[in-house]
């Protein structure tokens, strides 16, 4: 998906700006390779730089509720300091490494309704001006996908994903908001929790997983969240066994919830209680279900089998509410919003 604009601050006969991605989803912390096309104007240019963005479209809260934000959370200068004569074509190849923590967009090839972008900025003279803007693909890394594996075959299934504006108390979070990929538990937890929210901080060394279980409260009780958090390496993939890890580390959450439960009763608190919220300044939410954007899960059908978990949707059609919402994005309504937003990480 690609669309070119002319550099408005250049005025006509200025020249345009193609950014042509490599085709494909990448995976975090691997290369971004692609070309960007220039044409000149009616009169030759000097390009001071040529830059890209990496931007999101996150939740974050407000006073009103959530609302949608757009945030700029990596950027890379990949060419500049030549002159562009009139009418003339260039292309300027480059390669850049996605930032460890970048969200993952899609699961076995099925879209997570999360929206991320590469803003192409052209710098000429002077002026400056988002020249392209183009859908970015994330893949998720070999021990994402064998944890969320791991759930399927433990009958959880997929409901949404979202991007939370905001940081994770306690954890190496580096970027300004977390992704958190929502499963809906198996007929025989279903007493115990409403949902598992599960979220990963990738480095270069291993990864970190957050797990946290919501449980909305009835007439008489409170909800509440419990959190455990685990390490993963990368390597050795291939010989753990993901499925035994990933339900102990449950039943470590169903035990916290338990404890919480009873502690509550005497006035005590679950001691893991809090830890998964924003740091001072970003407030803190305790009822995740309630104000999450859903993604295509909402009307998709899970299938869950012995690939493990997998995104399918009803009627092998693609949700349109979240066709419409990307391309909405893309058309560069929020061009604005993420100039405001660069420089938070």
């Amino acid at each position: 998906m690609v669309f070119k604009r002319l550099l408005g601050s250049l005025g006509v006969g200025g020249p345009t700006v193609d950014t042509v991605l490599t085709t494909g989803a990448t995976a975090p912390g691997g290369p971004l390779s692609g070309q960007v096309h220039l044409k000149g104007g009616s009169a030759d240019f000097d390009i001071d730089h040529i830059a890209l963005e990496l931007v999101a479209q996150v939740e974050a809260e407000h006073e009103d509720g959530e609302v949608e934000r757009v945030v700029a959370f990596e950027r890379f200068t990949v060419g500049g300091g030549f002159r562009l004569a009139a009418g003339e074509q260039l292309s300027v190849p480059f390669t850049v490494t996605l930032p460890w923590e970048t969200p993952v967009t899609e699961l076995y090839g099925q879209s997570l309704g999360i929206v991320l972008g590469v803003h192409t900025e052209l710098s000429v003279a002077g002026a400056k001006d988002k020249g392209d803007l183009d859908r970015l693909l994330v893949s998720p890394l070999p021990v994402q996908e064998a944890i969320l594996e791991a759930f399927g075959q433990l009958g959880f299934g997929f409901r949404s994903a979202d991007l939370e504006y905001g940081r994770i108390g306690g954890t190496g979070q580096q970027l300004p908001f977390y992704q958190e990929i929502e499963l809906t538990p198996p007929p025989q937890y279903a007493h115990a929790v409403e949902e598992i929210e599960v979220t990963f901080l990738a480095t270069a060394g291993g990864m970190e997983v957050v797990l946290e279980a919501d449980k909305r409260g009835g007439a008489f009780s409170d909800g509440h969240d419990a959190l455990t958090r685990f390490t993963v390496a990368h390597d050795g993939i291939h010989h753990q066994d993901w499925r035994a890890l990933v339900e102990g580390r449950f039943q470590q959450l169903i035990e916290h919830r338990s404890a919480y439960a009873a502690g509550s009763a005497y006035g005590h608190g679950d001691p893991y209680a809090g830890h998964h919220g924003h740091e001072p300044g970003h407030g803190h939410h305790e009822d995740h279900g309630g104000g999450h954007r859903s993604g295509p899960g909402l009307g998709a059908a899970v299938a869950v089998g012995a690939a493990g978990l997998a995104v399918g949707v009803v009627g092998g059609m693609v949700a349109a509410e979240v066709v419409d919402e990307v391309g909405d994005f893309f058309e560069g309504d929020n061009n604005d919003d993420g100039d405001d937003e660069g420089g938070d990480d």
